[in-house]
């Protein structure tokens, strides 16, 4: 089932986890930045759907490029074809691309770590050998697994409401004394939270501004009578 809202999508996947042909076709025409919240994971709630981390240009153009994998001993390639129908007029630099290319992202920088890192950090699972965005992927396609929570957990821990990339991004731009969507405050900070599935928005920006102005005005004392 598919929902659509002002501001919003709400997915939830069918018993045999096929709502991606539901969904694909419906919903390239939502706006970047609205909400998906899946029903079954309330608390999981990005705001990029796998095809925009992508097409607004991420991972220096090669998650998808071929890899071998340690975690499951194997060359793999060609692994993005599984969602094909996703990428329609995504250019192959954007997604299977031989080596970095920084101009490819979308805030124009380098920013996070290779796969031999995070295999060696013990991130990635068998299930999902190219990491979180494949997880992603597959989570926005309807499948559910054990995986799913300890991955939900690591984006919260990143990018939800008190991840520490997008609080780290918030209080840079309020000490810049700027704007939430002025590119120029922190766009490394910013090109990891879209590896994440997630931009900063206006309502998450205000609401974490007005919690810290709370807690400093408290702190000073002055609602005391």
């Amino acid at each position: 089932m598919l929902c659509n809202s002002t501001n919003h999508i709400i997915l939830s996947a069918s018993k045999d986890n096929k709502f991606e042909l539901v969904l694909v076709g419906k919903i390239m025409d939502r706006k970047v930045g609205d909400v998906i919240a899946f029903q079954d994971w309330p608390n999981f709630r990005p705001n990029l759907t796998p095809r925009e981390i992508f097409m607004e240009g991420s991972f220096g153009g090669t998650y998808w490029k071929p890899i071998f994998s340690k975690v499951i001993s194997q060359d793999l390639s060609k692994q993005h074809l599984e969602f094909k129908r996703w990428w329609k007029d995504i250019d192959d630099c954007f997604l299977i691309g031989e080596s970095y290319n920084k101009r490819i992202n979308k805030y124009g920088v380098s920013c996070g770590t290779g796969l031999e890192m995070w295999e060696t950090k013990g991130w990635i699972r068998e299930q999902d050998p190219y990491g979180w965005v494949q997880w992603y992927c597959r989570f926005f396609a309807g499948r559910r697994s054990p995986d799913d929570g300890r991955q939900v957990r690591r984006w919260l821990a990143f990018a939800g409401p008190m991840g520490r990339f997008r609080i780290q991004l918030i209080n840079k731009v309020i000490a810049a004394n700027s704007t939430f969507d002025d590119e120029g405050v922190s766009p490394v900070i910013r090109q990891s939270l879209q590896h994440w599935a997630y931009r900063l928005n206006i309502t998450d920006y205000e609401e974490r501004a007005l919690q810290k102005w709370k807690s400093s005005v408290d702190g000073r004392g002055e609602f005391e009578h």
